[in-house]
């Protein structure tokens, strides 16, 4: 089994910055994704941004330029970086670490945006 813990997330002015943090334990094989996703009230879940094994980054329009995505593989740990903070960022982030067959979430952390 895989486990995710998040962290990093809390109260914010809009135009602060946040630093979250994912951290995962368990079976970590070498071929997987890690990615953070976001679900705010009354909306679905969305992509935020992933970050493959090697590096290769993928972002939601709505947070390019303002997030960035990085992985220390060492450590099976991904990060998002916020910065330039809206309100509209509130919601709660979600860790996710893909494999071909399976995908395992993190029990989210909330983010809140205040304007």
């Amino acid at each position: 089994q895989v486990q995710l813990v998040e962290s990093g997330g809390g109260l914010v002015q809009a135009g602060g910055s946040l630093r979250l943090s994912c951290v995962a334990s368990g079976y970590i094989f070498s071929f997987n994704v890690m990615g953070w996703y976001r679900q705010a009230p009354g909306k679905q879940r969305e992509l935020v941004a992933t970050i493959s094994k090697g590096g290769s980054t993928n972002y939601a329009d709505s947070v390019k330029g303002r997030f960035t995505i990085s992985r220390e593989n060492a450590k099976n740990t991904v990060y998002l970086q916020m910065n330039s903070l809206k309100p509209e960022d509130t919601a709660v982030y979600y860790c996710k670490l893909s494999y071909p067959a399976r995908d395992f979430w993190g029990q989210g952390t909330q983010v809140t945006v205040s304007s």
